[in-house]
């Protein structure tokens, strides 16, 4: 898209470029699907805390 790369990770918070190449081939489409995933995740994970019995927290795992 005509951006470079250490402006592109600098935008992304990476330190390295390297970290910013792992994601850059994939589309926003992609990087969408990835990102409802792991908000599904953490909903989910949330859920199971927030109804679990009092003092029962700790054996919840993540």
């Amino acid at each position: 898209m005509g951006r470079e790369l250490h402006a592109i990770a600098s935008f992304a918070g990476h330190r390295h470029t390297d970290s910013t190449l792992q994601y850059i081939h994939l589309s926003g489409r992609d990087l969408a699907d990835k990102l409802a995933r792991g908000m599904d995740h953490i909903h989910a994970w949330r859920l199971q805390i927030l109804t679990a019995p009092a003092g029962a927290t700790a054996e919840v795992s993540r």
